[in-house]
């Protein structure tokens, strides 16, 4: 019997039973639906790394512990550290050295967080992120270095409804007065405040400490050289841009695998849905295989016949549960732009791949054992029952 028979068979095997076949197909959907959305944040994630990290930045940044802080370390450099990095400038081709310090502050409302970026007020925002520019009020002066004034990425700006003028607190103890907005340009500045540096070290008592010292290269092909050499030679953590995205890509894979675990066991809770609503119909239709062997079919034609009745409620949810991630990817996508700025989840080829192939090989081996039992069944037995 050719393939196309095959198939058609199966399809009039599970319309039969249109309710039990929508629910199994439906679960299936679900669990599909949850991998595509859990493992699309991190696609997304790869992506607003990728594009926006890569250009824009510091070429090297030093600090005492590397990326193992975190991607807004504490303040626990000494702050003569700037100034060793500086001695060894002429040496080492170093045009620009700028004094960081950041820190975060949280909130149940994550619209609330925000990540307080200091730096020397007379270098300005570019000296780190060149590609920013202000859309109202003005940036950062020589002359407000320790004065109470901060820019405000775009984001932040919104979600903490600040305009010129406005003040913002940084604490119980600190507050400061919002002088510039940026341009909604990139999903990471646009979360970020930026202050004098001195005014944030004394606001949230790290005098004499900073975060990490950034470091612009005449040549950025030998950061790879110059960390190495810094660290070496200052007994530091130095990390150029692409030591950055290889940590980053890392933490993805980590909270990959982790997302993974949890679709997973919806993923098993949709296999057994459809190995149960097979092994069932393989039960109420136990007459008919015997039939079909009665008139020469062959106990592998009646096993293809109920494997592929599993792979197609497997392709249907398969399908439909892609579809109902893009739906799910949309909405974390305009949460995450109101958010931040960004689209954090994606649906890209290699997931989709992955998404449609662990829902067939899903309907492959659930349909295994009800198949098997199907292929087994005797002539005799099965026509004589009632």
């Amino acid at each position: 019997m050719r393939s196309k028979d095959l198939w058609l068979m199966a399809w009039r095997g599970l319309t039969r039973r249109p309710v039990r076949t929508i629910l199994t197909a439906l679960g299936i959907t679900v669990a599909v639906a949850s991998m595509v959305i859990f493992l699309s944040l991190g696609e997304g994630l790869r992506k607003v790394f990728t594009s926006e990290l890569g250009g824009i930045g510091p070429d090297i940044q030093v600090s005492l512990n590397g990326f193992t802080q975190g991607l807004a370390p504490a303040p626990s450099l000494p702050d003569r550290t700037e100034a060793d990095v500086r001695q060894l400038s002429q040496e080492l081709g170093i045009v620009q050295v700028t004094p960081v310090v950041m820190a975060l502050r949280t909130s149940l409302d994550p619209s609330q967080s925000v990540v307080f970026y200091g730096l020397p007020a007379d270098q300005g925002i570019r000296a780190v992120f060149p590609k920013v520019t202000v859309v109202q009020g003005r940036a950062l002066t020589q002359a407000d270095e320790g004065q109470p004034v901060a820019v405000v990425g775009a984001k932040a700006a919104e979600n903490l409804k600040l305009k010129i003028g406005s003040t913002l607190r940084l604490n119980r103890r600190a507050a400061v007065r919002v002088t510039g907005i940026l341009n909604p340009e990139s999903g990471l500045t646009d979360s970020f405040v930026f202050l004098p540096l001195s005014t944030l070290q004394k606001d949230i008592g790290a005098e004499g400490k900073l975060s990490l010292v950034a470091v612009k290269l005449r040549d950025p092909r030998q950061a790879r050289t110059v960390a190495t050499q810094l660290a070496r030679r200052l007994n530091l953590e130095a990390q150029t841009q692409s030591d950055f995205l290889s940590f980053v890509e890392r933490a993805l894979r980590i909270s990959d695998a982790v997302r993974f675990g949890i679709s997973l066991i919806a993923l098993i809770v949709g296999g057994l849905a459809v190995a149960n609503t097979v092994m069932m119909g393989v039960f109420e239709r136990t007459r008919e295989f015997g039939t079909l062997r009665a008139i020469g079919a062959r106990p592998a034609f009646v096993r293809a016949l109920v494997l592929t009745e599993s792979l197609l409620l497997s392709l249907v949810g398969g399908v439909f549960g892609i579809l109902l991630g893009l739906v799910g990817i949309w909405g974390v996508n305009v949460y995450t732009q109101n958010l931040a700025g960004i689209d954090a989840a994606a649906l890209t080829v290699r997931l989709t791949v992955l998404a449609f192939g662990i829902s067939l090989l899903l309907g492959l081996v659930a349909g295994l054992i009800p198949a098997r039992t199907a292929g087994n069944t005797q002539i005799t037995d099965a026509l004589g029952r009632a």
